[in-house]
């Protein structure tokens, strides 16, 4: 990283700092799955702050009652969506590996919504086809951040899984510029194009993209509304 570079993302991080302390404060639960999945080695692939707010805020707006996460890592996003429910609410989380989902529900358990929110451990496409298979109610909001290649068959399921005015949210969409690269080779970035894909084609999807700095660095987040 050259000097230049170097300053860009301090300054990246001084302004997400301003955000996150003002707007999105940290509390003690917050603060300890966090530190919690440091301590456990999972990779530090968390939300910023400022983008849980994000989520939590979406939740509210959209009046969510039941949320599908695809990607639990420690549950911090969890944490933040959970929050956002009614009391009546429930939320689905999936995670791939039984190591983050134990730290992710003893991060739960601690921020105390457990009771409201279901760690479901496997393969996410095998979880959610068999979330399809119970025939469960239609989520109001789904988050995927999960496995990027699987991104467009994420997409699919969520809109089985959803209804007309759910809300799809996928994370990490731009790939450090990569996915303007149509002759890329990346799996991650394959798949981010074709999510994005469906949302500009699928008729029952309607979306946009934007692109974010931050402690993160220079990524992005996609939305979509389900239409009838």
């Amino acid at each position: 990283m050259t000097d230049q570079q170097s300053q860009q993302q301090q300054q990246w991080n001084d302004v997400d700092s301003y955000f996150a302390d003002l707007l999105a404060p940290a509390d003690e639960a917050l603060a300890a799955a966090l530190a919690d999945s440091d301590a456990a080695g999972l990779p530090q692939i968390a939300v910023a702050p400022n983008q849980g707010k994000l989520l939590h805020l979406l939740a509210q707006i959209q009046g969510a009652r039941r949320i599908l996460e695809i990607g639990t890592l420690g549950g911090y996003s969890t944490i933040w969506l959970a929050r956002a429910l009614p009391a009546d609410g429930s939320l689905v989380t999936l995670e791939y590996a039984a190591r983050h989902a134990e730290v992710a529900r003893a991060n739960l358990a601690r921020a105390g919504v457990d009771k409201s929110v279901e760690v479901r451990v496997g393969p996410a496409l095998d979880s959610l086809a068999a979330l399809g298979a119970e025939g469960v109610d239609p989520f109001d909001l789904v988050f995927i951040d999960a496995d990027k290649a699987n991104n467009p068959h994420y997409v699919e399921w969520a809109l089985k899984l959803t209804r007309p005015g759910s809300l799809i949210v996928l994370d990490n969409v731009v790939r450090g510029g990569a996915v303007a690269d149509a002759t890329s080779t990346d799996p991650s970035v394959r798949g981010t194009r074709e999510a994005l894909g469906l949302f500009a084609s699928h008729p029952r999807l309607e979306g946009t993209a934007v692109q974010t700095v931050g402690v993160k660095g220079y990524d992005g987040f996609a939305l979509a509304r389900v239409l009838d």
